[in-house]
């Protein structure tokens, strides 16, 4: 599972209160103008100086170091820090770009941010789930639960996936859009002519058939697959496979009656109506595509409405 940077900034953290180290968590808690970094993200600073993330891109990480390695010499507490254009501190340290950050450190523990947040935030980004993290900033207290009115908020977004079926021309396309947006991509075609290491610099193509690759791969519920082959030996055991699982988005190239056809191979599978209505066919939103470029472009809309809950269900067969 890959990771997103701030759920990797904690990870370190772990791993170094693990070895015996002392560990701070700072977090930006509120971020105003053209502070370099939104709130909730997260710099890990260890006892010795060691630091990992980041809460200003570089402009006050020496200032809340500092800072963090107090506390870290005391045995209870919090550290709550403002920096801004007008602060004299922020001049000192860098922090001259306009905007205005409040950053809240804590120490790693129980009675701080518990680790056990870290476990949870991992396992339910392997299920492709959403997690909130709530922090009493008076008590510097962080726990997961439900979000309210009276705490800091940091939502975790599960980090998204996609499949896509076929080393193809449209492929190419699609990869660097779905990258663009965040998207953890696989491309998946055991036709060695089509996965040729050239056609898509950079990224670890999967050779295996797409039932033994996804299998491996295993959709969640912030995955997506898309099936570009053409080829119902590659396409179906592909989108039969997805179908088995909670991806939020599954789709498959084809023209209305292809896709009809398809339909009945899939049932073969054993699948039901309300399954096979899962499959977007054709794959994209109707913008009136034309090549390979606009069609991933319509796919990767399409799967982006998808995610965000706006896309209308598909029209029963």
């Amino acid at each position: 599972m890959e990771l997103t940077e701030d759920l990797a900034t904690l990870a370190t953290a772990r791993g170094w209160a693990e070895a015996g180290h002392r560990v701070a968590i700072a977090t930006v808690v509120s971020a105003w103008g053209s502070a370099p970094r939104r709130a909730g993200s997260h710099l890990a600073i260890r006892d010795d100086g060691l630091f990992a993330g980041s809460v200003s891109g570089g402009c006050v990480e020496g200032e809340v170091i500092f800072e963090a390695q107090a506390l870290l010499a005391e045995t209870t507490g919090v550290r709550s820090l403002e920096y801004g254009v007008a602060d004299e501190t922020a001049w000192r340290v860098g922090l001259a770009c306009g905007g205005r950050i409040t950053v809240l450190v804590q120490r790693l523990a129980d009675d701080g941010f518990p680790v056990a947040i870290i476990d949870g935030l991992e396992a339910a980004a392997r299920a492709g789930r959403s997690m909130t993290v709530v922090t009493d900033l008076g008590r510097g207290a962080s726990w997961m639960g439900d979000a309210d009115d009276i705490h800091f908020i940091r939502p975790w977004a599960p980090p998204r996936r996609l499949a896509i079926i076929g080393a193809v021309h449209i492929a190419q396309a699609l990869v660097p859009l779905a990258q663009g947006l965040g998207i953890s991509t696989t491309v998946i075609d055991p036709r060695t002519l089509f996965a040729a290491d050239d056609r898509f610099a950079g990224l670890l193509l999967d050779r295996r058939w797409p039932d033994e690759a996804l299998a491996a791969w295993a959709p969640n519920a912030a995955s997506a697959v898309v099936a570009l082959t053409h080829d119902p030996k590659l396409d179906d055991v592909g989108l039969a496979a997805a179908l088995r699982s909670d991806a939020f988005y599954i789709a498959a190239l084809g023209s209305r009656k292809n896709h009809a056809l398809r339909r009945e191979r899939l049932a073969a599978f054993g699948l039901d109506s309300e399954a096979l209505d899962r499959v977007r066919g054709p794959a994209g939103l109707a913008i009136g595509a034309q090549g390979p470029a606009e069609i991933a472009l319509s796919i990767a809309a399409e799967l982006t409405a998808a995610w965000h809950g706006v896309l209308a269900p598909t029209a029963p067969a």
